[in-house]
């Protein structure tokens, strides 16, 4: 199975958020960081100032409830695509 990681925060999906051109974003939002796909990461440059607030707000997940209890957030970070960095 592919998976798809945030251009944000890194978290894993087993669909692309962006559709299968990587070019068609459906608006969902991250579990974790809370970025609009296709809206808050539409450019890598957005992608990194978004990254920059949730970072400076704590890093508090989006949807608590989905964190896994082990999360290792430094380790999800690397997981953002190169060109989001």
């Amino acid at each position: 199975m592919e998976l798809w990681y945030c251009r944000v925060c890194g978290l894993d999906y087993d669909e692309s958020p962006w559709g299968p051109d990587g070019h068609s974003p459906d608006y969902s939002t991250c579990a974790c960081c809370g970025v609009v796909f296709g809206y808050d990461d539409y450019t890598p440059n957005s992608a990194r100032g978004y990254r920059a607030q949730w970072l400076a707000a704590g890093a508090v997940w989006f949807y608590p409830n989905m964190k896994p209890q082990n999360w290792q957030m430094n380790t999800q970070l690397q997981q953002v695509p190169a060109r989001y960095h």
